[in-house]
């Protein structure tokens, strides 16, 4: 029987140095995760933040966003989920997520939705999760599909597409460079297409991609194709420790005649970051997960990508009960 105490606080400004510390050493965190990222549009969230200590310790934290009486991994991250200490056990997170599920339930809030962190970006095995989401009837409620690439089962890039793209990209001389500033793939590039396109605009806007560049200057990376001096093609890197994780791709109207994205993505792959463990594509779902942009999937998968999942659950707060009876 377990008898140390378990306590659930909500984050406070207080908390900045030792949530970034923490963080630092999670087993299952990424740059995402530290308060300068979650706060850089702080005015669009009520953040709701926890913190979970073992008596004096910190073991676990929560990022999340309260909306009317329902709490959630915070909106503004593309995951989350319960971020975990190096060295907790199993018994550890169990208490851990019994004491945030109590504590919400004694604040009043009685639904908690939870967007799980890939296993992909997982340091240590921190699969805890996956059981207790279970024991406590958690409801599975969108489940996105990434396409990745693993570099130690690497497969042959095999599209005949593929392969004429990149003659064609070394034929028109492109040059892919690594640059420190956004405004000409931002500009030029990325916010005209998604208007014409989507009818929208990055998720980013040019100063705030450019405010989390000066914060983590080597997790956020910006790779322009240039012919001659025109920028035709670019991609917007976040960089974690296991994994290159593709945020914005775009490319001007020429690219299938000079094969910006075959010569920019074959360079990312093979070169820049050919020592991560996985190169993920990012998601081709739609409509809340339930439809799959077929085009863009193909696209992903003939360079050799291959499908992850990213869920998402509802729970019952009440359902810290369920709890009670794990071990015997």
């Amino acid at each position: 029987m377990n008898k140390s105490v378990f306590s659930c606080f909500r984050y406070s400004v207080k908390h900045f140095e030792k949530w970034h510390d923490f963080v630092a050493q999670s087993k299952n965190a990424t740059f995402l995760l530290y308060r300068d990222f979650i706060e850089y549009h702080n005015n669009k969230f009520l953040d709701f933040s926890l913190l979970v200590f073992k008596d004096e310790v910190l073991i676990a934290v929560f990022p999340a966003n309260k909306q009317e009486d329902i709490i959630y991994s915070h909106q503004g991250l593309t995951y989350g989920g319960l971020i975990l200490s190096d060295n907790v056990s199993f018994n550890d997170v169990m208490f851990a997520y019994k004491s945030l599920l109590k504590f919400l339930d004694k604040e009043k809030i009685s639904t908690l939705y939870i967007k799980l962190l890939p296993k992909i970006y997982h340091t240590l095995p921190s699969d805890e999760m996956d059981y207790l989401l279970f024991k406590t009837k958690a409801e599975l409620t969108r489940r996105d599909i990434t396409s990745v690439i693993d570099a130690k089962y690497k497969l042959a890039v095999q599209s005949s597409n593929r392969k004429r793209g990149l003659k064609k990209g070394l034929a028109n001389c492109l040059k892919v460079i690594e640059v420190t500033n956004f405004e000409d793939f931002w500009n030029t590039i990325l916010t005209p297409n998604l208007k014409e396109r989507h009818h929208t605009t990055p998720v980013h806007s040019l100063s705030e991609i450019t405010y989390l560049k000066k914060k983590f200057p080597n997790n956020i990376r910006q790779f322009n194709v240039l012919k001659g001096n025109k920028i035709v093609a670019g991609a917007t890197i976040f960089d974690t420790k296991h994994v290159a994780h593709v945020q914005y791709i775009s490319a001007n109207n020429d690219k299938q005649q000079l094969g910006s994205l075959d010569v920019l993505f074959d360079y990312l792959i093979t070169d820049a970051f050919k020592t991560k463990k996985y190169f993920d594509f990012g998601i081709s779902n739609v409509n809340q997960g339930q439809q799959i942009n077929e085009g863009l999937l193909s696209w992903k998968e003939s360079f050799g990508a291959r499908t992850i999942v990213h869920e998402f659950y509802k729970v019952e707060t009440k359902n810290h009960v369920e709890l009670n009876s794990v071990f015997i």
